[in-house]
């Protein structure tokens, strides 16, 4: 019974457009470890005793609050099923670190860095990458899917969304003629790959790599004097780039004011 409310759960979250991965690798073990007791319903004490199987604090936390997420679920059509309480393992002893926001000074340091790689394609490509991550708020899966195709007089098509739908994002005239630059520069060097960002190797940018170039970039500009020597985080996730973006539309919304470009 267990495992067909789980397969029901797994297709109502895909259906909605979520990839459900992780929490479901998760509730398949406990499914199986409950009805391996012979359980039809969710009991507390055994989503306890499975959780606390979890190598670390934070594993047995996670394991807990994805099958007590379930277990409301499940709960709501029948009231057989039990809800483990969220602090059977206590409170969490880490907090959340707080999110780096760029400074518009730091973003111009992060693009110069990326301009002077090696060969030039690399440089284009990097620069180009997080220059349209900072200016338009994109995801970087989004991102590293983009096709040269993409890239239309309205703007950009973006296919690979998180919720599998296609949009359209309009552009800023300087975002395009960057993106103009970068496709020059890939049409010259002959690139086999319709990809819109691709690795020295020719194939389409991993997310992995991409990371990595970055975090390069990051202990480099460290090195430098950058801003983490200025008291930032230590460690600065690729994201970082687009929440500047995020929190000065906030502000906007927030305000009720309209975007203004500034005089050059």
């Amino acid at each position: 019974m267990l495992s067909r409310d789980l397969q029901r759960r797994a297709d109502l979250h895909r259906a909605l457009g979520f990839k459900f991965r992780t929490p479901y690798a998760l509730l398949r073990l406990f499914v199986a470890h409950a009805e391996s007791f012979g359980d039809e319903f969710v009991r507390s004490g055994r989503v306890i005793d499975w959780a606390a199987q979890a190598p670390s604090a934070s594993q047995r936390r996670n394991r807990l609050l994805t099958v007590r997420r379930f277990a409301l679920a499940l709960r709501a059509e029948d009231a057989r099923h039990e809800v483990p309480p969220a602090d059977a393992f206590g409170s969490p002893g880490t907090r959340r670190r707080k999110p780096h926001i760029y400074a518009p000074e730091e973003i111009t340091r992060l693009l110069a860095a990326a301009a002077r790689l090696e060969p030039a394609i690399r440089a284009s490509t990097y620069e180009t990458l997080f220059g349209l991550l900072s200016a338009t708020g994109m995801r970087i899966s989004e991102t590293l899917a983009l096709r040269v195709a993409d890239v239309t007089a309205d703007g950009l098509l973006i296919r690979t969304t998180k919720f599998q739908k296609s949009r359209l994002l309009p552009l800023h005239d300087t975002v395009r003629a960057a993106l103009g630059r970068h496709l020059q520069r890939c049409a010259r060097a002959a690139l086999p790959d319709d990809s819109l960002f691709t690795t020295a190797n020719r194939g389409p940018l991993p997310y992995d790599t991409a990371a990595g170039t970055f975090r390069y970039l990051v202990r480099r500009d460290k090195q430098d004097g950058g801003f983490i020597a200025k008291g930032k985080h230590a460690k600065v996730a690729i994201t970082a780039i687009m929440r500047k973006l995020v929190v000065l539309t906030n502000a906007l919304l927030r305000k009720d004011r309209l975007w203004t470009t500034k005089a050059a």
